[in-house]
Formats: C-alpha cells, sequence, structure tokens
C-alpha cells in the first residue's frame, strides 16, 4: 500500500470506535437494513437495531456490568447474539464469545480465567450444562438466558427479554445515562476478547481494541473495492476471528446488511438468497464446493460439460496471465468474457457467487488444485494469512495484485519480517493489545520493539509474496480453520499406562486422529492380568480384548475434548518409539516430522473411508 494512503488509513481510524460507527449509522443511515436472520422475514435497520442495543446496555449495567468488566457469550449465530454482544461494548465492558463445542473443563477455565460477572446463554439445555460451572465460580453474579419459559426471573438467572424491558425503561426515564456511557468509550479500549488454543493447551484470552478492528476495516476498504451498504453472510461462530470482522465490525463501518447464516448446512441456500459481493471460507468450506462442481459435471450431458471445459481453459489462461501480472491479449480477452457470460457466470449462479468481487480463504493452508479449480469457473479465491493476535489478515492477496500458493503481501500499515530460523515476525496497528491475565491485566504479546513472533515459518519471494512453509508452534488447524493444540488431546492419552506415546494428526484435515504407542513394559503386565498370553508389542497390538482398553481410554479423552478437538479413529503401532528409532529426540519429546513420514500410509489409512 502507498505510504501517503496508509496514513490516510490511520487517520481515518484514530478516533473512532464501534459505539460511535453505530450512532453514525442510526443517524445517517436510519432505514438500511442492518441485520436479518436466513428465512425470516424480520429486518433490523441501523435505527431499530442501535434502539435494541440502547435498552440492552442499559439493562445490562442495571445487573451491574461496568466498563472493564469481562462477559461471557454462548450463543448460537442469531440476532440476540449481536445485539447483547454490542450492548457490552457501548458500557465499555469486554464480551467474548466462547464455542459451545468446549468441554465442561474447558468452559470452566474460561469462566475462572475471564473473571467474567455476567454469563449470556441460548436457552434452558445451555443453563444446565453451565450449572457445575456456576456452583464452582461464584464470582459470576447473574446468567441471562435467551430462550425460557416464564416470565419471571430466578434470583441468578434472567431473561433476556426481561434485561432488555429494564433497560428500555431506564433509557426512557434517562436516555442521557447512555449517550454519556459510551463516549466515554476510547478507541484503544479493549473491544472483544476472543480465546485461542496454545500450544501447551491452555487457551488464550486475546484482546483486540476498537482500533484494532476498525483499522482492519479501513484497510479492507482501500484494499477491496466492495460497495457500501453492501450485503454479506454470516456463518462462522462468532468466538472467531474472520467472522468478528466480517460479519460485525466491517458491516458496522461501511453500514452493510449482514444476513445471519445458523446453521452451516444451510451455507449454500443462503450464499444463493445472499448473492454476498465478498466471502471468506475455510478451506473445507471451498475444497466442499468444488466437489460439489464436479459431482454435477460429471452427471452432466457431454456437450455440456465439453463446453465448461473450454471455458474454464480460458478463464485459467487470463487468471494465469492476471497472476503473472501480464497484459491480457484483447482477442482473450472478448473471448473469456463471451464464454464466461454465457457458460461460467450461470454456473457461479447456482452458487450464489455471480456477483462476487472478492472470495478469501485462509485459517488453514488450502490445495493450489483447488484455487485454480475454482479460478477455472471465475471464482478468484485469494489466501490471507494471519491470526487472532494479528485481528485477522497480516497479509493479504488481492484481485490487482496476488499469487496463487502465497499469502500475499503484508497488509497496509503492517511490518513484516523473517528471523535468522525464518519465523514470521510482524508489526503494526493490527497486533493486538495482548493477552489477558486471570487478574484482569493484559500482558504484551511483543517484545521491546513491537515485533509479534507468530509461530509460523516462511519465505519471501523477489516481488515480495509471502509463502508459509512450515509452523513452527505445533498447533493443528484442521481443514475447517479450527486451531487445535496436539499436546492436550497427547496427555490426555497418555494418562493411560498402556499408552506410552501418542501423537495426534489432523493438520489439514477433516478431523483428529491419533497414533498411538504401548508401553513395552505395561503391556504385557497387563495382558497377563488379563489372562491374555504375553506376547510381543506386535501381538498386543492387534489383540481386541486391548484394542478395547485403548478405545475406552480415547473415549475417556474425548469425554474432555471440545467437539472438533476429540479422536475419530486411532491405530496402534506395533513397535515402540525410542530416541535410537528416531520418532523421539534424546529428551524424549516427539519428532513430529519424522513421525508423519515414516507413518504416512498408516495416517493414510486412518483417513481413507
Amino acid at each position: 500500500m502507498d505510504p501517503v494512503l496508509e496514513q490516510r488509513c490511520a487517520d481515518m481510524a484514530r478516533d473512532l470506535t464501534i459505539p460511535a460507527l453505530l450512532h453514525r449509522n442510526a443517524t445517517e443511515f436510519p432505514d438500511l437494513p442492518a441485520l436479518s436472520l436466513l428465512g425470516s422475514p424480520d429486518t433490523l435497520t441501523w435505527l431499530q437495531l442501535r434502539d435494541e442495543v440502547t435498552a440492552l446496555s442499559r439493562g445490562l449495567a442495571d445487573l451491574g456490568l461496568r466498563s472493564g468488566d469481562r462477559m461471557l457469550i454462548m450463543m448460537s449465530s442469531r440476532p440476540e447474539h449481536w445485539l447483547a454482544d454490542l450492548a457490552a461494548v457501548h458500557l465499555g465492558a469486554l464480551p467474548s464469545t466462547v464455542y459451545a463445542t468446549l468441554s465442561t473443563d474447558q468452559l470452566r477455565y474460561l469462566a475462572r480465567h475471564s473473571g467474567a460477572r455476567i454469563v449470556v446463554l441460548e436457552d434452558e439445555a445451555a443453563v444446565q450444562r453451565w450449572a457445575p460451572i456456576l456452583d464452582d465460580v461464584p464470582e459470576i453474579s447473574r446468567v441471562v438466558v435467551a430462550d425460557r419459559d416464564g416470565d419471571t426471573d430466578t434470583g441468578r438467572i434472567v431473561t433476556l427479554r426481561h434485561v432488555r424491558a429494564r433497560g428500555a425503561a431506564a433509557h426512557q426515564a434517562d436516555p442521557a445515562a447512555f449517550e454519556k456511557t459510551w463516549r466515554e468509550v476510547r478507541p484503544d479500549q479493549p473491544v472483544t476478547l476472543l480465546y485461542t488454543s496454545g500450544t501447551t493447551g491452555d487457551p488464550k484470552g486475546v484482546v483486540l481494541t476498537h482500533h484494532n478492528v476498525i483499522y482492519q476495516t479501513v484497510v479492507m476498504q482501500h484494499t477491496i473495492e466492495t460497495p457500501d451498504h453492501a450485503r454479506s453472510l454470516a456463518y462462522l461462530p462468532l468466538a472467531h476471528i474472520a467472522e468478528r470482522v466480517l460479519g460485525v465490525y466491517n458491516p458496522i463501518y461501511r453500514a452493510g446488511h449482514v444476513v445471519i447464516c445458523p446453521d452451516p448446512a444451510q451455507l449454500l441456500a443462503g450464499l444463493v438468497t445472499v448473492r454476498p459481493v465478498s466471502f471468506f471460507g475455510v478451506p473445507r468450506i471451498w475444497e466442499k464446493m468444488v466437489a460439489g462442481v464436479q459431482g454435477q459435471l460429471a452427471a452432466a450431458e457431454p456437450p455440456v460439460k465439453a463446453a465448461v471445459d473450454a471455458a474454464r481453459e480460458v478463464a485459467l489462461e487470463v487468471y494465469r496471465l492476471r497472476a503473472a501480472e501480464e497484459p491480457i491479449p484483447a482477442e482473450l480477452a472478448a473471448k473469456h468474457e463471451a464464454m464466461d457470460a454465457r457458460i461460467l457466470k450461470p454456473l457461479r449462479a447456482k452458487l450464489g457467487m455471480d456477483d462476487m468481487r472478492w472470495a478469501g480463504s485462509g485459517a488453514a493452508p488450502i490445495p493450489v488444485e483447488v484455487l485454480l479449480y475454482l479460478a477455472g469457473i471465475g471464482i478468484d479465491v485469494l489466501e490471507v494469512w494471519g491470526m487472532t493476535e494479528t485481528t485477522g489478515t497480516a497479509t493479504i492477496n488481492t484481485p490487482e495484485s496476488f499469487r496463487t500458493g502465497t499469502v500475499g503481501k503484508p497488509n497496509g500499515g503492517m511490518e513484516i519480517r523473517l528471523a535468522s530460523d525464518g519465523e514470521i515476525l510482524v508489526r503494526g496497528p493490527l497486533v493486538c493489545a495482548g493477552y489477558l491475565r486471570a487478574d484482569g491485566g493484559v500482558d504484551p504479546v511483543t517484545d521491546a520493539d513491537g515485533w509479534l513472533a507468530t509461530g509460523d515459518v516462511g519465505a519471501f519471494d523477489d516481488d515480495g509474496f509471502l509463502t508459509i512453509t512450515d509452523r513452527k508452534k505445533e498447533l493443528i488447524i484442521n481443514s475447517s480453520g479450527k486451531n487445535i493444540s496436539p499436546a492436550q488431546i497427547e496427555n490426555l492419552l497418555r494418562a493411560h499406562p498402556l499408552i506410552a506415546q501418542a501423537v495426534a494428526i489432523g493438520d489439514r484435515r477433516p478431523y483428529v486422529t491419533a497414533l498411538i504407542v504401548l508401553d513395552e513394559e505395561i503391556a504385557p503386565l497387563w495382558a497377563r492380568s488379563k489372562g491374555l498370553p504375553v506376547r510381543t508389542i506386535a501381538d498386543l497390538a492387534a489383540d481386541e480384548v486391548l484394542r478395547s482398553e485403548i478405545a475406552a481410554a480415547v473415549s475417556a479423552a474425548n469425554a474432555k475434548l471440545s467437539r472438533p478437538e476429540q479422536i475419530k479413529t486411532f491405530r496402534i503401532l506395533s513397535r515402540g518409539w525410542t530416541p535410537e528409532t528416531g520418532e523421539l529426540t534424546p529428551t524424549l519429546k516427539l519428532r513430529r516430522r519424522i513421525i508423519t513420514d515414516r507413518y504416512a500410509e498408516e495416517i493414510g489409512e486412518l483417513y481413507a473411508h
């Protein structure tokens, strides 16, 4: 980005807050659509949305929520989720959405670590799930429930509609109080708290400020050309940084219209209904889309398939020239335009992507073959790279400047350099405020010079495009973009005496599996205690009685893990691991790359069905 434009972006974002932008939208665009639920005829305009936020904000204040307090939200994607979050922000409080798939132990950890005073839940089933946590965390003073029978509150538990009703009455009696409170919110104050898995298994609470998220939206406006008041489809959980930026903060900055897709199974229907001008998908979404198109074409009549193949060939030729930033011959451009309008655009329309200006992928690597297939039907999916700590994208490919297989160039205002070992270091206005401490303080994530060590290893090409070559930290990122700590899974498995070593597999894959190594001393003793003949480790690995015992250990571990972390299937290996055999370091740490290379066939079999 041009330095002058960078400075302009910095100036535009400097004094803004989310409450100030919402006030602007309600004042300047009161009747424009703001928030809808897919399949519902009801839509909140910007004025109506702010009125709802106002009432809930006053109601939460009545419950004791104050500036600097934390509030946890565990709800599905629905308008009330957006409203509760923004209501807390208007008080200067810090909302945090947590994944509904987390285990009870994980939720208890977040409740204690965040120090949340208020928890907002979906329904009575969620209340029952949180009951043991509430008994252990008395600091949670109130539980607000969105869907609950009856009209009376019961002590610690209150209904969302009562919070709203009390807030509306309080605002009517004293409208100046709300105005005073939100105007005191500063750009450098926290706007959200997102928990992300660390390599040790303990989640880290990433604190993002108003300036972080607004600067991201300002830079997006000047990097990707999309219209104001555009339609967008929100389908990822609000605990995901991508949805936070694209489904909350960017639409507020651009006064856009968000349509919430509450069920990922409805995503295709949502795309066809909304026809968004931009869309971010984790790799698994794009992979499923390619599989769907390929399936349709495989069943098509030969002339139809031949026409699509010819159009794809031309589209790919144009795509490759654009990627190389070379001129497109006029004859080729005319041929592409005609074939795209007649053949490819109707195909994209069936996917709801015929009005797409920018399509992005991130959170995990995406196969180049998938990118090229999509480019061949006129959907240029451009990779980005970043993390929660960088407010989403730290690098980006744009329609005007991209290289397939790279994650683009540094986002506007961001500096990136490589450490001596190739680790990517990042500095700039998108780097978060820090990690929340259990005592409410915030620890910085950067060194004294402002550099964030990302844990990823990369390389720049001669044109300045970054490629991610490795992951220094050992996080698994599955094909849906979920961050998973393998150490946590492996530690739970090794708690069983029969298991000497375990490796969680799942990076870039749809689910987690495990390779399990038996303890060469304990396993024979266990076999003898069960009346089994004492045999070799290889024999025991194939024994059905022992396999049942290991399966029980896996089930016990899964009970303490969230659904994305749970092990779907496993393989018991026929020999042990030592430093001498190469799978372990001298200090008995796992050599993951050696293991994945050596056992590629076994791992492949775990994903064969």
